[in-house]
């Protein structure tokens, strides 16, 4: 089972920058999608980003819509750890967010994921 741990998030005021780490362990092989989840006040869960590195190291990455163009996701397969660079905060990016993983390649999807963070708090001020 992977062990995925986010240290803390932080807070910004809008048009802000902040990047998020999220190191893990316990992986079998590289086969995994890595995504970065987010869970705003009276909202429900949604996915911001996900990766696909496999074992060719061939990055793929997609976005939410709400958050293309303006947030990266990356990893550093030799620290094992996944980021999230978020550019241009807006107060709607207010949120807990969540690294997850999942055995397989990402499909473009943020459904099914298997292994979850504790999640760290992101908040944007206007």
């Amino acid at each position: 089972q992977v062990q995925l741990v986010e240290p803390g998030g932080g807070s910004v005021q809008a048009g802000g920058s902040l990047r998020l780490s999220c190191a893990a362990s316990g992986y079998t092989d590289n086969n995994y999608c890595l995504g970065w989840f987010r869970q705003g006040p009276g909202k429900e869960r949604e996915g911001a980003a996900a990766i696909y590195s496999g074992n060719g190291l061939i990055y793929v990455a997609y976005y939410a819509d709400s958050v293309k163009g303006r947030f990266t996701i990356s990893q550093d397969n030799a620290k094992n750890t996944l980021y999230l660079q978020m550019n241009s905060l807006k107060p709607e990016d207010t949120a807990m967010y969540y690294c997850a993983a999942v055995r397989r390649q990402c499909g473009g999807v943020f459904s099914g994921f298997t292994d979850w963070g504790q999640g760290t708090q992101v908040t944007v001020s206007s």
